[in-house]
């Protein structure tokens, strides 16, 4: 038997910081609005993803910026405790219950639907085939991303890691072995080096964090390699066994013995299983949309994806960001305010994420990027020239760390006069990033960041250095 229909202005698939922020928008705008959630409020980022990896990563980074310096460095004795750090990440996830979240719905007057939803047709949503929840203006599908594993024969019975088991152990593997060159790979294996594991990073191809620029991949390995990870390049996983230990046969016929291995080899859309198919669309794939995250291939302006299952850019912030951008784009669609979905509409279009996102890579050193690369400035037709300085060059980065090393760059657009990119690598330059997006972002004229003064002394200074070498080399 049907169930009897749920009527609300706006049906929210999912309950990540991407559907959180979507509900709370759509509620603030006096929509009446309802999330749906399976699993736990707060979703990837609060549980298994940025929060708990960070509580993993910043102690090892606390105790490295101690020992660079002289005074510090003498009043450190040993490692970190690691059930400390344990215990912390416990607590930032709140042990993995969601209370603290639901009540926060609650407060906002966003209703909750526990349960797998699935489209059900047309502005409609089956929670476990038991609630039938309808949509008079929008459904928002926001149910994120999941890790992709390969075919790789015993891969299935190793039980390997994905980011999930990563940022969640318990206890600290003697020996971990991580396939994989991106930001989870290179961050897992700095959290759990620090914490005393024997890491082993394992990378298809020739270098770390690809999208970045080349620097930043090479400064990440050195600080990796300086932590006692043993970094292999072009080094294939051709098969696993486990027997007690993991046994990963590499490429080339060696072989490799881990406690465990941690695959990150990159996400997959949560659509799987949500019905895409009652509405003429293909399981399992990502969602196109336009720039107010309105799905492109289904008629009448109502469903929209937000965050990772458009596939624009897997970023918590970057969701939240969309979704505050659809969230108005629906609000604006009720009150009439919106003719063509097809038209670029100021402040409903979600216009900064082709260029580029802000990510802060949390190894040690930090690698923090925004915009373009000057590889992908060029491969998009800008006369561009790339801008470089040593960080340790400036005063600030001197005083904070003895022998600081790192690299700044900028891409500088030639014809525009104005920076579509910006690159920091070393110790804490994670909260130099800010500035540059907003650089980038509102496409500052070179001749006014002149009057953007950093205080002395402090890294920031880079910038006032980065203008200095641009001047003089132009």
């Amino acid at each position: 038997m049907t169930p009897q229909p749920e009527q609300y202005d706006v049906v929210v698939l999912g309950a990540g910081p991407t559907g959180e922020n979507m509900a709370e928008r759509t509620r603030a705008a006096g929509l009446s609005t309802v999330i749906v959630e399976s699993q736990l409020i707060g979703g990837e980022c609060s549980y298994w993803a940025c929060v708990p990896s960070k509580a993993l990563l910043l102690p090892g980074s606390a105790l490295a910026h101690a020992r660079a310096l002289p005074g510090a460095k003498q009043a450190v004795g040993g490692g970190l405790d690691a059930a400390s750090v344990l215990a912390r990440r416990d607590e930032f996830t709140s042990h993995w219950h969601d209370d603290r979240q639901v009540e926060w719905l609650r407060s906002a007057g966003i209703d909750l639907a526990r349960g797998h939803g699935r489209l059900a047709g047309e502005r409609a949503v089956l929670v476990d085939g038991e609630r039938l929840l309808t949509a008079r203006h929008a459904v928002a599908v926001c149910t994120g991303s999941r890790a992709a594993l390969p075919h790789v024969p015993g891969l299935a019975e190793a039980h390997p890691w994905t980011s999930r088991d990563a940022t969640s152990s318990a206890v600290v593997p003697p020996r971990l072995a991580v396939v994989g060159g991106g930001v989870v790979a290179v961050e897992m294996a700095t959290a759990w080096r620090s914490l005393g594991s024997e890491v082993t990073l394992l990378v298809r191809g020739g270098q770390l964090l690809h999208r970045m620029e080349p620097f930043a991949g090479e400064l990440v390995a050195d600080g990796l390699r300086e932590a006692g990870v043993d970094v292999r390049f072009n080094t294939a996983v051709t098969a696993l066994h486990r027997d007690g230990p993991v046994t990963l046969t590499l490429g080339g016929d060696g072989q490799l013995v881990a406690d465990q291995v941690l695959y990150a080899t990159g996400r997959l859309p949560r659509t799987d299983d949500i019905g895409l198919e009652t509405i003429g669309l293909s399981p399992g794939n990502w969602l196109t949309v336009d720039e107010s995250c309105l799905v492109t291939e289904v008629q009448g302006d109502w469903l929209y994806a937000v965050g990772d299952v458009n596939h624009r850019n897997l970023l918590t912030h970057q969701g939240k960001y969309q979704a505050r951008i659809a969230g108005a784009a629906i609000a604006a669609r009720v009150r009439g305010e919106r003719p063509d979905s097809t038209v670029r509409w100021g402040p409903y279009a979600a216009s900064a994420d082709p260029a580029g996102p802000p990510q802060v890579v949390f190894t040690e050193p930090e690698a923090a990027s925004v915009g373009l690369t000057l590889e992908a400035a060029e491969r998009a037709g800008l006369r561009v020239r790339a801008v470089d300085y040593e960080i340790g060059q400036v005063s600030g980065a001197a005083l904070y760390a003895d022998d600081y090393r790192g690299r700044a760059r900028i891409v500088l657009d030639l014809d525009r006069q104005v920076i579509v990119g910006a690159t920091f690598v070393g110790p804490a330059v994670a909260e130099l990033l800010h500035s540059a997006t907003v650089a980038v972002v509102g496409e500052v004229p070179i001749d006014r960041l002149w009057h953007a003064v950093p205080s002395f002394p402090t890294i920031s200074e880079i910038w006032l250095r980065l203008l200095e070498t641009c001047r003089d080399t132009m």
